[in-house]
């Protein structure tokens, strides 16, 4: 399984600019062949600050995912929304138990 992390800073009112493209590349993104989840989700601390959590099933399935019409939307929707940093985290992953917690 292929997870990635990222986060986006940004300001709250460049969030909202883009939300209808978030909405439209979660719906798209979990219908594609090999996702598993695809979740955007603003801070509660910092509206500025969202994060976006994928799941992929295989290195492919991402592969092909940044190829896709509404992955192309939604980078339009960021270049007229710019925000201050990106940050990207891709792990490759097995999937375990969560451990008992006391």
């Amino acid at each position: 399984m292929i997870v990635i992390n990222a986060k986006i800073t940004s300001t709250p009112e460049n969030i909202d600019a883009m939300r209808e493209a978030i909405i439209t590349m979660e719906a798209a993104s979990r219908a594609e062949d090999g996702c598993e989840d695809y979740t955007f989700s603003q801070e509660i601390g910092d509206a500025g600050s969202m994060r976006i959590t994928e799941r992929w099933t295989t290195e492919a399935a991402l592969v092909a995912h940044f190829a896709t019409p509404h992955m192309a939307a939604f980078q339009g929707a960021m270049a007229a929304n710019p925000p201050a940093s990106v940050e990207v985290t891709c792990y490759e992953a097995t999937e375990r138990p969560m451990p008992a917690m006391s």
